[in-house]
């Protein structure tokens, strides 16, 4: 008589479905904040360099205008008019009246479109005024194609105080 036990190995089968969530989660999650953060920097905005500047620390949800060589101005990659862009200011202000304004102007920009842009803050009541410069020995454009520069290459410089 044979008596020895067979042991029967059970298959242990992949379990996939746990997996494919986590994957899609991920790739909705990047797309969603790449689709968000490309509205940071402007194709056409060549920043000027800056000699001295700290990094500070960035804000969910800061409004950046970028004007372009051409004397355009530009909230979230489209163009707006000074009047259009104070609308939209005061209403960031009303919601949020600390809420930092940081201006991308091209180094070749004309100073009157960055003039208006700096009338429209001060008509939205946008106390909280930045320019974006690049740190000595930086080089690019802001993001020629590629995806938006990291926090360290855009560097705005201290908002002044509250008046």
């Amino acid at each position: 008589m044979n008596f020895r036990r067979r042991i029967v190995t059970e298959q242990i089968g992949l379990q996939l479905a746990p997996m494919i969530d986590v994957v899609l989660f991920l790739l909705c999650f990047f797309i969603l904040t790449w689709n968000l953060a490309r509205y940071e920097a402007d194709i056409d905005v060549k920043v000027p360099t800056a000699k001295q500047g700290k990094e500070p620390k960035r804000l969910p949800g800061e409004v950046i205008v970028n004007v372009t060589k051409d004397g355009v101005i530009n909230l979230n990659r489209r163009p707006v008019s000074p009047d259009e862009l104070q609308q939209i200011l005061a209403g960031v202000v009303q919601e949020y009246p600390d809420q930092a304004v940081i201006v991308r102007a091209d180094a070749d920009a004309k100073y009157q479109a960055v003039v208006a842009v700096l009338d429209a803050c001060r008509a939205a009541d946008a106390w909280n005024i930045a320019f974006a410069t690049l740190r000595p020995g930086a080089e690019g454009s802001g993001s020629a194609g590629a995806a938006p520069a990291p926090a360290a290459n855009p560097v705005p410089t201290a908002a002044p105080a509250k008046p």
